[in-house]
C-alpha cells in the first residue's frame, strides 16, 4: 500500500496547501513539518510561479513572496527531501503550474521530484488531454511506487468528461467546490452532495473538495460527504498572519483534524 492509500484508510482526511518559500524557505519546511506531525493527513506542498491563474490573492501574495524570496523548483525539491529525513512521513504532493516544470526539463523534474520522495503531482493548468507528456516522464521515471498525476473537476464539467477523467484518474479526485479561483467563502455549494455522487458514479478512488473552505465546522460538514478536505487560503493566511508561523501551523492542523474527527466518531 503506497501513501496516498494509507491515508485515506481513516476517511475524511485533513489536507492543507502551504506553498514552500513562504514567508522564507526554512520557515515554509518548519510549517509543512509542523503541519504534517500535528494533524494533516497529506499536504499539498506548493511551487511557486508568477502567473498562478487558478489562485486567489492570498495565494498569489504568499507565492509571490516566496518568488521574491529566491524560490525556484531546484530548491523546492531539496527542501522536500529535507522534510523527509525530518520523519514525515505522510503523503506530500507536488502543486503547481507546468510552465517552471517545463523549464526544469520534464523528465528531470519528474525523476528528481519522486527522488525527493513526492508521492503525487497536481497540474491546474494541465487539462487531461494535453498530459499526455506528463504522463510518459512519470512512466518513464524509475520508481518502485506510483506517483499519479491527480485529475481535478468542477460544478461546471460536463458528464462525458467528468465520466472520461475519473474513470482514468489515480490517487484521488480533486473536487472543485465552487467556480472561480482559490479562496475562502462564507458558504459551501448546497449542492455539493450530488456533485460528489455524480463524480462517485464513474470511479470508487476517494473524491476529496477544495477552494472555498477557511473553517473547523466549514471542513466538518463537507467531510459528511467527502473523502478528504483541502484547506488552501486559510491555511496560508492564518500561517502568515501568525506571530509564530511554526506554532499558528501546528493550532491550524489540530483544529481541523478535531473537527473531522469529531464526524468519525458520530459515525461509530
Amino acid at each position: 500500500m503506497n501513501r496516498i492509500e494509507n491515508a485515506f484508510k481513516n476517511k475524511p482526511i485533513f489536507m492543507p496547501y502551504f506553498p514552500l518559500g513562504f514567508p522564507d524557505l526554512e520557515t515554509s519546511i518548519d510549517v509543512i513539518e509542523a503541519l504534517a506531525k500535528n494533524g494533516a493527513d497529506l499536504i499539498e506542498v506548493g511551487l511557486s510561479f508568477s502567473d498562478p491563474l487558478a489562485d486567489g490573492p492570498v495565494i498569489q501574495k504568499a507565492t509571490q513572496v516566496a518568488l521574491e524570496k529566491g524560490i525556484t523548483v531546484k530548491k523546492s525539491l531539496e527542501a522536500v527531501k529535507e522534510l523527509r529525513k525530518r520523519g514525515v512521513n505522510i503523503p506530500l504532493i507536488l502543486m503547481g503550474y507546468y510552465n517552471p516544470m517545463l523549464a526544469y526539463g520534464l523528465e528531470k523534474f519528474v525523476f528528481d521530484a519522486l527522488d525527493a520522495g513526492v508521492d503525487g503531482f497536481i497540474v491546474p493548468d494541465l487539462p487531461m488531454e494535453e498530459s499526455e507528456e506528463f504522463r510518459a516522464a512519470l512512466s518513464g521515471a524509475a520508481s518502485e511506487v506510483e506517483a499519479p498525476l491527480i485529475q481535478m473537476l468542477a460544478p461546471t464539467t460536463p458528464d462525458n468528461r467528468m465520466e472520461l477523467i475519473a474513470r482514468n484518474a489515480k490517487g484521488f479526485i480533486y473536487f472543485v467546490s465552487v467556480t472561480g479561483v482559490t479562496g475562502e467563502r462564507k458558504s459551501i455549494s448546497d449542492g455539493l452532495e450530488d456533485l460528489i455522487a455524480r463524480v462517485r458514479k464513474h470511479t470508487s478512488i476517494p473524491v476529496c473538495v477544495g477552494f472555498g473552505i477557511g473553517l473547523p465546522e466549514q471542513a466538518r460538514s463537507v467531510g459528511m460527504v467527502a473523502d478528504g478536505v483541502i484547506v488552501g487560503s486559510a491555511c496560508v493566511r492564518a500561517i502568515g498572519e501568525g506571530a509564530n508561523p511554526v506554532v499558528t501551523a501546528k493550532e491550524f492542523a489540530r483544529n481541523f483534524q478535531e473537527a473531522l474527527k469529531m464526524k468519525i466518531w458520530n459515525d461509530r
